[in-house]
């Protein structure tokens, strides 16, 4: 009898999710433990194998975006300004430090051992977690940017910071004094989320505007004819075009692969390299608002959550789903060549 394939569920979805929108979501370098920010004012860690949750840490406002330090701590980033550590074993948390107004993104540099944060006071600040807690301890240095600072990404001393007016600007981590390269998106719209590649030549940068561009460090001709951009999270309805802001951007630790997460519902898997879609997975029940690979590419953490993309209306619930990420999901197919003739 032959067998019939369903369509692969959504995954298993964990329980205990937050109770508001989900801003951010990672999985540790050393485990499958996820750590969850939201708009409840809560960063929440599950261990996403066992589907348990193992802390729950309350904020003085919506938490925009949070990260790991190491398997036991993690960073914070607060709409009430501020920047926290927590520290899970002991359940308890202090705050690194402040800005003039909502922290949007945080990121943890093992290479500079800094923490780094972006907020909508238009500066980018670096901290040493290790000095003792007051901002005037931890404080290594505060950058101006051009803009509201929306996303950032890391790739070993590499920094990449997309602001509001679509600049970009790249920064090496050992000499912040100003950037390497101030870049504007070549997409038209809104910025909304960048990632860099795991081998360290460039960046995916996503729009508003169901687009990603694919960008390169290395400003010689060769390197940036390279670069593209393309279509996706986008339906034809009835002769009209419509299209979703790409949210999310992950890129899968083994095989450079990225996905791609949409306020369609849809993540969808690519090759960047050879210009292919993967695969399609199928629909989630709302926007996909953030993803996360765990750090062997085994599992695929995917927050679905209305992003009010389309004002406040009545949603799905907020939920977070862990799915099993087959190789043929993911792994680029090799190109086939013509047999050239005899």
């Amino acid at each position: 009898m032959a067998s019939v394939h369903p369509p692969p569920a959504p995954g298993r979805e964990l329980s205990n999710p937050p109770t508001d929108g989900i801003s951010n979501l990672r999985f540790s370098n050393h485990s499958d433990h996820l750590l969850v920010s939201s708009w409840d004012k809560t960063v929440r860690l599950y261990d996403a194998s066992a589907d348990s949750l193992r802390g729950e840490f309350m904020h003085g406002g919506p938490v925009l975006d949070c990260c790991f330090h190491d398997d036991s701590s993690g960073f914070s980033a607060s709409a009430d300004n501020t920047v926290r550590r927590i520290v899970f074993s002991h359940g308890k948390e202090d705050i690194l430090g402040r800005h003039d107004a909502p922290v949007r993104c945080i990121e943890y540099s093992y290479a500079a051992g800094q923490v780094i944060t972006g907020s909508w006071d238009k500066t980018l600040k670096c901290w040493d977690p290790r000095g003792a807690s007051g901002q005037e301890r931890t404080l290594v240095g505060t950058y101006p940017q051009p803009e509201r600072v929306y996303s950032l990404s890391l790739v070993g001393n590499r920094l990449v910071v997309a602001t509001a007016g679509r600049h970009v600007n790249v920064y090496d981590l050992r000499n912040m004094s100003q950037p390497e390269q101030r870049r504007e998106s070549s997409l038209k719209y809104q910025t909304r989320c960048v990632r860099c590649y795991p081998n360290g030549t460039g960046y995916a940068l996503s729009s508003v505007e169901g687009r990603v561009a694919m960008e390169f460090f290395d400003l010689s001709e060769v390197s940036q004819a390279k670069k593209y951009a393309f279509k996706c999270h986008r339906k034809s309805e009835a002769g009209r075009d419509i299209v979703y802001p790409v949210n999310a951007i992950a890129f899968h630790p083994v095989y450079g692969t990225f996905a791609t997460g949409g306020c369609d519902g849809f993540v969808n898997v690519w090759d960047g390299n050879n210009k292919k879609r993967l695969y399609q997975y199928s629909k989630y029940p709302t926007s996909v608002a953030a993803l996360s690979f765990s750090r062997d590419g085994r599992l695929l953490a995917v927050a679905s959550s209305y992003t009010f993309e389309e004002g406040d209306k009545p949603h799905e619930p907020d939920a977070i789903f862990v799915r099993s990420v087959n190789e043929i999901e993911v792994k680029p197919k090799p190109k086939v060549y013509p047999n050239p003739p005899a």
